[in-house]
Parts: C-alpha cells; structure tokens; sequence
C-alpha cells in the first residue's frame, strides 16, 4: 500500500513540474523581438546591451525616459535608397515629365531630363543636393499640402523599379522596423531627421513606423495660407476659407550640421542615439556621442549586400573602417540581417527608369504650335567655339578626349540638350604660326544668360582669353514624321 501511494505521489510530482515548466515557458518567455536579424549580429548585440543597461534603474548609466531621444536618417537607413536613385529624386521626375496636371517651363523640364538620363550611373552635377531641393520647391509650389500627400501617395504605390513583388510604400528594411518598434517599446522617443522633404517622410511612413507626424524633420519650404497671396503672416489672418499650401521658397535642406541645428530646435533635447547611413548623417552622430551627460552610441549601415539589393562590397568595406575609427558601430546588411524587405521580395537587376519616366511635352508643344501657326517659330541658335590651349603658353590644357569629357560635364549643368563637334583651329602669331583643337558647340532652344554662364565656366576650366559665341537666328521643327 505504501509503494502504491508513493508511486503515485511521484507520478504526480512529475506531471505537475512539466506542467509548471511547460506553463512558464508559455507564459514567461517574451520571444525576441529580431525576427529579421541574425542573432549573432555584434551591432545587435551592441544596441541590446546598450538598452539594457540605460533603462535599468540601477544602473550609473541609467537615462530617464523623456531624455531618452533617438535620431534616425530616412532613406539608406530606414528605407532603399538608390535603386536607382533617391526617392526624392523619383518622386521630382515624375512630377516633371509625367505629371499632366503641372505644367513646366522649359528650364524645369531640361532638368527633369538631367535627373531621368543621369540616374541610372548617378553621374549628377556638383552640388545636386541644392540643384534638386530649389526644383523640388519650385515644381511642388501650389500643392495644398493635401494634394501634395496625395500626389506622393499615388507614386509610391507603384512598382519598386529593379524588385519583385515590392512597391515603393513597402521598401522599409524591415530590421531596422524592428529595431524603432524594440526602442519605442523600452520607452524612447524615435525621430526621423531626413534630408528629403519633411512632408513626403509623413506620408511615406504611414503603415510602415509607428512615428507621429511630430517627430518628423525633413528639408522644409515655406507655406502659406492659400487666399494669403503676397501678403506678410503678419499681416493676414488664416480664416475659415483658407487651408495651407506650399511656396517655392526653401528654408533649409536638411544635411549635415543642418540636421544638428534642426534636431536642437525641434526637439529641444540632445539625442543618446543616432542611426545613419553616409556622410550626410555624421554631424547628427557627433551631435549624439560627443559632450553628452548620458551614455550613447551611434549606428551607421553599410549597404554591402549584392545578392539581396544594390550594395557595393568594396565601398561598403572601406566605409566600414572609416565608420569605426569615427567611433561608430556598423550595421551590415548582407551579415547582420536575414532579410531586407521579406522573403517574397526578389531583386531583379532590370530598371524600367528611362520608359516609365518618357514624356512627349515636347510633342505636344509641337502639335500645339503646328495648329495656331503657319510656320514653326523663329528661334536663335548659339554657336560656341572653345579652343583648348592655354592662354598663356598654347599648350593643351588637356587631352582631347578629356577635353571632351570636361566640355560634356559643364554642359549638362547648364542645358538639357547639346551637339559637339570637333575641329582644328590655327592662326598665325607674328612668325609663328599655331594650331589648336577646338570644340564647336551647337545650342537651340535656350537663352543667351545660360549660354554666357556655361561660357563663364568654360573660359575658367580651359584657361582661356574668351569664347567665340554666334547668334544665329533660325527656324526649327521637331519631326516626327507622317502618321
């Protein structure tokens, strides 16, 4: 009778310690909430730590909860950034060359062809980030802030060009989703600080980040109430007809140092950390990690994964070593990440860039002319000579196919189409008589201040006396043939 008992006293001991450990595990273990990240990941292992330690109240290092401030660059960090160029970048295009209810000038529509044609091998102008945020604020001024939410809106529901089964709402890199909701849910205060427009960031996140509209900086213009006119704020009263709309004026582009001054004014507390990608971001991460009265880190990603997306390994290796004798932790995509935008997203290394972002205004310009006149329209041709010795010995400046590679560069600056021909120029000098390569450039459709500033620069690159310019008046015709 005794053994009997016994037997079932243990038998029961045992089913209710499973029991016990089975109901702990369900009930207890939280799961991790790296899904998307390889577990072995050290920059991982790093932010845990970190967290950890500053929201443990007895540790020295402990950080209250309102000072607790996290800054996060958008695109390249968050998002896909060059595929094939910025969203921003995207969204300026299609306004220009698709767009039917905007209506270009022609010094706009030269320079949504420049963005078109130089994207895919990001051959840019010096200077684009300023080149493109004054275009941006001319060709977006008008929009209610309404109509410009729903214009983005529109665009990023399209196809994310160079992938399968993603569009441009959905290119998040869904770690780093993670990696704002694990620091939302440990009590920090999650920024986005964007080089792109502050309004297009608030549209783009919605369903993506839990991020209020508030906690967005971004390259700001200037807005006006729309029954405002030219009439100062100060002397205009927002009234029941009026709502807001967007100027052509831009108040800052948000990079670099900018990106400190906007985070000191708008948020009003130093960040603890700081999650970038490039050059652009290192001023906010300094702005985080040095003189800080709390513990705090800094992150910067490097897009090296080539099988999953657009890295470059190489580049992405060198930038890993200048990121971290800056003092910063790398995130790697291709080593620290499972996946990037999910397992049914697949790259596809084809960019349908130059046909989505054809446009026919010019035709259309064409069509137009060819019914209210009898004749194409007079216009002037300019004609530009550059020789290419130096004006003091007549030596070449440079080769001539450098000579040529140069010539290209600032032409693209300055005009949205060119011819180039080569010839040889001479002229006698005394006894001595010089030969020179020479670059006859042809122009149309554009005017003589463009012509004048391409020849400013020419005259500076070539070190030359002058630039031979001829105004010719002519006749042109854009044709396409019979239909």
């Amino acid at each position: 009778m005794k053994k009997k008992n016994l037997s079932i006293t243990l038998f029961i001991t045992v089913v209710f310690m499973i029991c016990s450990l089975m109901g702990f595990a369900l009930a207890e273990e939280p799961g991790t909430p790296f899904t998307e990240w390889n577990e072995e990941a050290a920059s991982l292992k790093t932010l845990i730590s970190y967290v950890e330690t500053v929201t443990d109240i007895n540790s020295d290092d402990y950080i209250p909860e309102e000072d607790r401030i996290a800054t996060f660059d958008m695109d390249g960090t968050l998002c896909a950034e060059l595929n094939p160029t910025y969203l921003e970048y995207y969204l300026l295009a299609r306004r220009i060359l698709t767009d039917e209810t905007y209506q270009p000038d022609e010094e706009m529509l030269e320079f949504g062809r420049m963005l078109r044609d130089h994207a895919l091998d990001r051959s840019f102008p010096d200077g684009m980030d300023m080149l493109h945020a004054t275009h941006a604020a001319k060709a977006y001024a008008g929009m209610t802030l309404q109509e410009f939410a729903d214009f983005v809106t529109r665009q990023i529901a399209r196809d994310a060009d160079g992938f399968e089964g993603m569009t441009y709402a959905g290119s998040f890199y869904l770690p780093m989703v993670e990696v704002v909701d694990y620091l939302q849910a440990n009590g920090f205060k999650c920024y986005i600080c964007s080089g792109s427009d502050r309004f297009i960031c608030r549209t783009f996140i919605e369903g993506m980040l839990d991020i209020p509209y508030e906690n967005i900086i971004g390259m700001d213009v200037q807005l006006k109430a729309t029954n405002q006119g030219d009439a100062d704020g100060l002397n205009y009263v927002f009234g029941a007809n009026d709502t807001l709309e967007r100027t052509d004026r831009l108040l800052i582009k948000n990079l670099k140092t900018n990106k400190v001054l906007q985070i000191a004014q708008h948020i009003g507390r130093q960040p603890v950390l700081s999650f970038g990608n490039s050059s652009g971001d290192v001023a906010m991460h300094n702005y985080a990690i040095y003189n800080n009265v709390y513990k705090s880190a800094a992150f910067m990603l490097v897009a090296d994964d080539e099988v999953r997306d657009y890295g470059n390994a190489g580049k992405a290796a060198d930038l890993r070593t200048k990121w971290e004798e800056s003092g910063f932790n790398v995130i790697s995509m291709a080593n620290d990440w499972k996946t990037i935008y999910g397992d049914d997203v697949k790259k596809t290394g084809e960019f349908h860039w130059m046909e989505d972002l054809a446009e026919d205004r010019v035709a259309a310009a064409d069509e137009e002319t060819v019914e209210t006149e009898e004749a194409p329209a007079e216009d002037i041709q300019y004609v530009m000579y550059l020789g290419t010795n130096a004006k003091g010995n007549n030596k070449p400046v440079f080769t001539q196919a450098e000579a040529k590679e140069q010539l290209k560069a600032i032409l693209l600056k300055h005009f949205g189409g060119y011819t180039i021909q080569e010839a040889d120029g001479g002229w006698v000098d005394g006894d001595t008589a010089y030969q020179e390569y020479t670059l006859v450039i042809y122009l149309s459709d554009t005017t003589e201040e463009k012509v004048h500033a391409a020849a400013d620069e020419l005259i500076q690159v070539f070190d030359q006396s002058s630039v031979l310019i001829q105004k010719n008046p002519t006749r042109t015709e854009f044709y396409s043939g019979r239909d």
